[in-house]
């Protein structure tokens, strides 16, 4: 099983907490984690600046897809930045929680 953490930034914490909680629900993620960060862009060819909130989920690799089109629908921008990235050298009984937490099922 391959481990990942998905990641995606949006323009305020309600749009992020309602994200993260939507996911996490749908056991497409075992959780989601939340900071608020600064990024600097460019965006319609003008250097930006701005406070957005960053959402990171612990899933498996199987559900990459699922989240992105969960992330897709769920978010305000016009582009969605939408990355992944593996998790490596990861305690056993904790990848053991997330594999169970984020099998796609919804179900408790």
């Amino acid at each position: 099983m391959n481990y990942i953490a998905v990641v995606t930034t949006v323009s305020n914490l309600i749009e992020a907490q309602r994200m993260a909680r939507t996911l996490v629900e749908q056991k497409l993620a075992a959780c989601a984690q939340i900071s608020e960060i600064e990024s600097f862009y460019v965006w319609d060819n003008a250097v930006q600046n701005e406070k957005e909130f960053r959402v990171l989920f612990k899933t498996t690799d199987e559900n990459y897809q699922a989240i992105e089109e969960a992330i897709k629908q769920l978010h305000s921008y016009e582009l969605p930045p939408i990355h992944a990235f593996k998790l490596e050298h990861i305690y056993a009984p904790y990848a053991e929680w997330i594999e169970s937490n984020s099998c796609g099922k919804g179900e408790w």
